[in-house]
């Protein structure tokens, strides 16, 4: 994949995003969360990128879901159980945010 200097000095590595080996990552790191979101027992995917966008804010993340903070609590608890994955580890936050970024580039693309 070829990236001009310009996209990344720019400050975005969003191109970066489109590479193979990290759609990989993102399919693989997802693939949980959206088996269980097509088993229509609740939307973690949509859930987690929306309290990650919110960098952890319950109530802002909720309101955007509309749905109470306390079901976003359940869902991030679910999140965590099907993954085997702490979102206390800022580690496990950003490797979700960038596959969830890769996704949306894989997607819109």
């Amino acid at each position: 994949m070829l990236v001009e200097h310009e996209q990344v000095a720019a400050g975005s590595v969003l191109p970066l995003l489109a590479d193979d080996a990290v759609r990989a990552f993102a399919d693989g790191m997802l693939r949980a969360l959206h088996e269980h979101d097509a088993t229509g027992r609740g939307d973690l995917v949509a859930s987690l990128r929306a309290w990650l966008s919110r960098h952890g804010q319950w109530d802002a993340a909720a309101a955007d879901l509309g749905v109470h903070r306390h079901t976003l609590r359940y869902r991030m608890r679910r999140v965590e159980e099907i993954l085997g994955r702490s979102l206390d580890d800022p580690d496990v936050r950003m490797e979700l945010w960038l596959a969830l970024k890769a996704t949306a580039a894989g997607t819109s693309g």
